[in-house]
């Protein structure tokens, strides 16, 4: 299992993680089970933001034991009433809530404190000066919970948090299809039938979001990477083709700042079909190929980091600089963690000779030798 820094937590997540809202569908020792079979494979990231009793108690015998092998992201606001889940800021609830997740779960903290799934720009700014937010940080400056996070699909909520300065952690669904469209405050439009056909590649929102995640040192955490296992359906995926869990997770983790995807798991099988994507080969991790000959949607023009265009004649990480690349032009001045990290590259775009041997197996027309000329002129080297 590979491990990654989770923005500037200091915490290492498994780019792996589990994300636990199958918990409750099945027998208590079979979830039990499934958990403990996912830390003995290095998953060590779960989130919980399921409110209902058994979920709970699930976890917390799951990591009996081994508690401090396990990064938990416990959920703020979400409750059990009258046994139905609800979303809510009421301070009687949310407290009750809070309390329960630690005693059913059997620890006395949880790694991050998500505050939980905040869509609505009204919203967002209705809980700044609330007493919902003066718990959180209440919970925080006493060590209840480590790290501060939010859960939300809506990229301009999540800008607007990481610009705070005090959110750590984003958990925020990422794949290809979703990728592709504009922030909405209803999470029912993720899920459509069918997409507007005028939409090509990666809305600029969500490439902002992600850039601001980097530039901040604020970690991505990802849900609904498989769009609820549509995208393994060509009937139902909105390219028209399917894909596979490893090439949708290798999606998630090239996007800028993502440190753990976490995978929905029913069973051990699904654990392994998840697992695949640590020992899977270039070409079985895959996406680009089949979104670009996709017959609905593509990217074409856009960068998608991939890693096809590689070899390069003289040893550039194409990808990379193409990232940094992107991750600059996005921001009104180039950031100085972004120019460091390109000035660490082995190679810089100054050194590309322009043979275009790059741009023949680019399966999204990239005009890359271009790309390169302009990431030079940016950086001067």
């Amino acid at each position: 299992m590979n491990y990654r820094e989770l923005g500037k937590t200091g915490l290492k997540v498994s780019e792996i993680g589990f994300g636990g809202e199958w918990l409750e569908r099945h027998p208590e020792e079979e979830s039990v089970a499934l958990m403990k079979y996912a830390s003995s494979k290095g998953i060590n990231i779960i989130d919980c933001w399921m409110a209902d009793p058994k979920s709970r108690d699930i976890i917390g015998k799951a990591i009996a034991g081994n508690r401090e092998k396990w990064i938990i992201q416990g959920q703020i606001g979400s409750a059990w009433v009258d046994g139905q889940y609800i979303r809510t800021r009421e301070m009687d609830k949310v407290r009750a809530a809070f309390e329960d997740l630690l005693a059913r779960t059997k620890t006395d903290y949880m790694d991050i404190g998500m505050i939980h799934f905040i869509d609505s720009l009204e919203e967002w700014n209705s809980v700044q000066k609330s007493p919902f937010m003066d718990y959180v940080f209440d919970l925080k400056e006493k060590g209840i919970i480590r790290h501060i996070g939010l859960s939300t699909h809506n990229p301009k909520v999540a800008k607007l948090a990481v610009e705070t300065g005090f959110i750590e952690v984003i958990l925020f669904s990422i794949n290809p299809a979703f990728d592709m469209l504009p922030p909405s405050e209803d999470i029912n439009s993720l899920f459509a039938d069918t997409f507007d056909e005028s939409l090509k590649g990666i809305d600029p929102e969500r490439s902002e979001l992600y850039a601001l995640c980097e530039k901040n040192g604020v970690g991505l955490t990802v849900m609904k990477p498989y769009a609820g296992s549509r995208l393994f359906d060509e009937k139902r995926s909105p390219f028209g083709v399917a894909l596979t869990p490893v090439q949708c997770i290798h999606y998630a983790l090239t996007r800028p700042a993502v440190a753990s995807v976490l995978c929905g798991y029913d069973t051990p099988e699904h654990v392994d079909a998840a697992l695949a994507y640590e020992t899977a080969t270039d070409s079985e991790k895959d996406y680009a190929s089949v979104i670009s000959n996709a017959p609905l949607h593509s990217y074409k023009g856009q960068c998608t980091y991939c890693g096809h265009c590689k070899p390069c004649a003289v040893n550039l990480d194409i990808a990379m600089i193409n990232k940094y690349y992107d991750l600059a032009t996005m921001q009104k001045e180039v950031p100085e963690s972004v120019k460091s990290h390109y000035q660490l590259l082995n190679g810089h775009a100054s050194d590309c000779v322009g043979c275009g041997a790059c741009e023949s197996r680019c399966p999204f027309e990239v005009k890359i030798v271009d790309r390169m000329k302009k990431t030079a002129e940016l950086f001067g080297v």
